[in-house]
Formats: C-alpha cells, sequence, structure tokens
C-alpha cells in the first residue's frame, strides 16, 4: 500500500477506534471474504488468490442523515492473505429489516487499495499479456465499494452475515480499464451496549 494510502487507512482506523472509546460505535464486524470470484463476468475472476481478512466498525447514523433512511456510517479494512489486492475505506450501510431476526443491508462506500491500477508493459508484448493473466487492472487507486449482507442477530450481542461486495471505479473515479473485484463471504457482529 502507497504511504499516503497507508496514513490514511491508519488515519480512518484510529479514528474508528477513538469514536469505540466515545460511545457511537454500534457494531464490530471480522470475517473471510472469497476473494475475486465469479459472479457476473468471470474474465477476470480467479487472477488472484487468497482469502482477504475483513475487519468492520459501523457507527451510529447521525441525525442529519435521517432523512435517507438512516444510514449508518463504517470504517472497513480488508487484508488478502496471499499477499494480493489490500483495502481500507469508508462509507454509509442502511439495515431494512425482515424480522425482528434477519435484515438486508445495502452499502455505498469509498476504498483506497494497493493492487494494480494498469499493466507496466507495452501493448501486445508477451510480458504485457503475462502480466494481464495474472493480476487485476482495477484502473485507479480509488474505487466504489457497492455491498449487499444478510444480516442474522441469533443473541442480543451477536449477529452473523452473509455479505458481497464489489470494488470498481465505475468510469467516474477513472477511466479505462476497470475490471473490477468481487468478493464474497460471512463475518461474526458484536453489538455494543447503548
Amino acid at each position: 500500500m502507497k504511504l499516503g494510502h497507508t496514513l490514511l487507512v491508519s488515519g480512518l482506523m484510529a479514528m474508528a477506534v477513538g469514536s469505540a472509546q466515545a460511545g457511537v460505535v454500534e457494531e464490530a464486524r471480522i470475517g473471510v471474504m472469497d476473494h475475486n470470484i465469479c459472479i457476473a463476468n468471470c474474465k477476470n475472476a480467479d487472477k488472484e488468490d487468497g482469502p482477504n481478512v475483513n475487519a468492520e466498525l459501523v457507527f451510529k447514523s447521525p441525525d442529519f442523515l435521517s432523512w435517507a433512511f438512516e444510514p449508518r456510517p463504517y470504517a472497513m479494512v480488508s487484508i488478502n492473505t496471499a499477499g494480493n489486492t489490500n483495502f481500507g475505506g469508508v462509507g454509509l450501510e442502511w439495515d431494512f429489516h425482515i424480522t425482528d431476526s434477519f435484515s438486508i443491508q445495502p452499502g455505498l462506500g469509498y476504498v483506497i487499495h494497493d493492487g494494480e491500477v494498469s499493466n507496466p508493459y507495452a501493448n501486445g508484448t508477451p510480458e504485457a499479456a503475462a502480466f494481464a493473466e495474472e493480476h487485476l487492472l482495477l484502473g485507479s487507486e480509488d474505487l466504489f465499494r457497492t455491498s449487499v449482507g444478510l444480516h442474522w442477530q441469533f443473541t442480543e450481542k451477536w449477529g452473523g452475515e452473509f455479505l458481497y461486495e464489489h470494488l470498481s471505479h465505475g468510469q467516474i473515479l477513472g477511466n479505462g480499464r476497470n475490471q473490477g473485484v468481487d468478493n464474497i463471504g460471512l463475518r461474526l457482529s458484536y453489538t455494543f451496549d447503548d
């Protein structure tokens, strides 16, 4: 991860820990994500190996967001266990209850990553072809993160969730290559006292 990105993620996590101590954190989550899987466009799936360890802090919805169905801010980090693309960022997540125990949690966020942005080799060379075969070319250091989780609160404090996330610049945060990456996994959550 580049120094500026490392400092940004470190600052975000320090803010999150400070907020947790101040009582504004609602939930902490940790889980394992299957990295770079095939969902819709499988041409770029499975280029990167290894599961990602995902950690996230979810904050209480501030009053000024009540008009938008009370989304909760989050800060997250995802570390690839095989040394491939790591990322961290912030965003908003909604919590729509299906029953008292189950809810759907869509989210939208912004992340930075340390993966490949473009191919360092000249187009048409064997080196470029080999590099593109083994690396995701994400097109921008800044990416959108869209996610949806199915959350089950199985005790007052503990819950679990199935999570899907997609990272992409969407031709808005960058241009050119936009292979994106899809991850899917399970997380355990702990809800703090009000």
